[in-house]
């Protein structure tokens, strides 16, 4: 692994057409800037989780940081990527911290991430193409879809409690999409939710109490897992979304820069799967790669693993102080519930453009019911107890996409009846 950079041209202006690649940037000021660029886009998604899930919010960012560190170096400094929070992991550490508590819940997540390395180790000595014949476009829509639909009824109960606060907080994050373009549009989130807390403040609905005790430097609260079986099932779903959004990712990175990273799909699992490994040991959030600092270095046309190592300490720095944790954790559950009025419907429709993007033909009665029935379980939470297990509807909807793709897929070529 190398971990110095090539000066790109004279390190401060990027010739049309060209890109600053991974193993190249620009001079160390510029570099830094645009690292702290993406400190501001993948903040307001990566504190949204645990604002969400009830977990310590410094806790996660420090596992944040970590995890980004831990892929830089398990790809060899080779594949840029912010691991930010996972929105996958909402309903399940809902689920699961209701049942049994957080540490059941990081139980959860820290099986997710063993699974996950170790699909990433087969993935690095098998390849990649196995991925693609198990979970197909039409798979890994539908699954994205139910996991944002699913959530449908947290945001609506957050919405309740503050109907006014919700509205001018969702209202902010629909205007500032139409009426900016650029880093501005893209956090629109971020700044959605900053307008919201300022309203409810004035309102006199945020609690300023543990922001006002709370010191400026400090280590996060670390959290211990513990393991329950009947939440396991709530969590081994997710596994799919991860393995859709890394393999996501590594594809656009390699046409945004016109270079091959399939054989870098492993280690980027393998990363994902330490570096969520890693939150459940200590109380974090699961994590993923960031589409949000996709959209960074489209923009800025700069894909320096460099910028990402000054986001990761830029992170890590953050986490160390607890007035900013507890700043986060005192956002209201009217901003929250504008806020994810949004953000679970792009959940589902991040589904939806998965299907398009992979021009599934629904005329053949195979994608269709792939798609339908899985939809409702996930939508209507279908729940089914099997002694000390029970499995909620993103499980049951996942486990049906799968099956009935499958048998339905080799039904058809056994009868004959498989549309080409």
């Amino acid at each position: 692994m190398r971990l110095g950079w090539k000066l790109h041209g004279d390190g401060a202006r990027i010739t049309p057409g060209e890109v600053v690649a991974p193993d190249e940037r620009l001079s160390w000021p510029r570099t830094i800037g645009i690292g702290l660029q993406h400190i501001v886009a993948m903040f307001g998604a990566t504190f949204l989780v645990p604002a969400l899930t009830e977990f310590d919010p410094a806790t996660t960012l420090f596992f944040s940081a970590l995890g980004t560190i831990a892929f830089l170096l398990i790809t060899g400094n080779k594949l840029p990527s912010y691991l930010g929070s996972s929105f996958a992991f909402i309903a399940p550490v809902t689920a699961a911290t209701a049942s049994g508590g957080q540490s059941v819940a990081l139980g959860g997540i820290l099986a997710t991430g063993l699974l996950l390395a170790i699909v990433g180790v087969v993935v690095h000595f098998a390849g990649p193409r196995w991925i693609q014949v198990a979970m197909p476009p039409v798979v890994t829509g539908v699954i994205v879809a139910l996991i944002g639909l699913n959530l449908a009824p947290v945001a609506w109960t957050n919405f309740q409690v503050a109907p006014l606060t919700a509205v001018v907080t969702l209202a902010s994050i629909i205007l500032i999409q139409v009426l900016f373009r650029g880093l501005l549009g893209r956090l629109a989130i971020l700044l959605g939710v900053v307008i919201g807390y300022v309203f409810a403040a004035v309102r006199g609905e945020v609690d300023f109490s543990q922001v006002e005790q709370a010191g400026w430097l400090g280590l996060p609260q670390f959290v211990a897992p513990s393991f329950d079986p009947g939440v396991l099932g709530l969590f081994l779903p997710v596994v799919l979304v991860l393995i859709a959004e890394n393999v996501g990712h590594v594809k656009s990175v390699a046409a945004m820069t016109g270079r091959n990273y399939d054989p870098l799909t492993g280690r980027a699992l393998l990363a994902d799967g330490v570096a969520t490994t890693l939150a459940g040991l200590g109380g974090g959030s699961g994590t993923t790669t960031y589409a949000e600092n996709i959209g960074v270095m489209a923009a800025s046309r700069v894909y320096s693993t460099a910028a990402y190592w000054v986001a990761a300490f830029g992170a890590l720095a953050l986490s160390l102080s607890p007035k900013v944790g507890a700043m986060i954790a005192s956002v209201p559950a009217g901003v929250l519930g504008g806020a994810t009025t949004m953000l679970y419907g792009m959940i589902g429709i991040l589904g939806a453009r998965i299907l398009v993007q992979g021009r599934v033909n629904f005329s053949d009665p195979v994608n269709l019911t792939t798609a339908a029935v899985p939809l409702v379980i996930g939508i209507a939470d279908f729940t089914w107890t099997a002694g000390d297990l029970q499995f909620g509807g993103i499980a049951l909807g996942t486990a049906a996409a799968l099956v009935i793709y499958h048998v339905m897929g080799a039904i058809g070529r056994w009868r004959g009846t498989a549309r080409p």
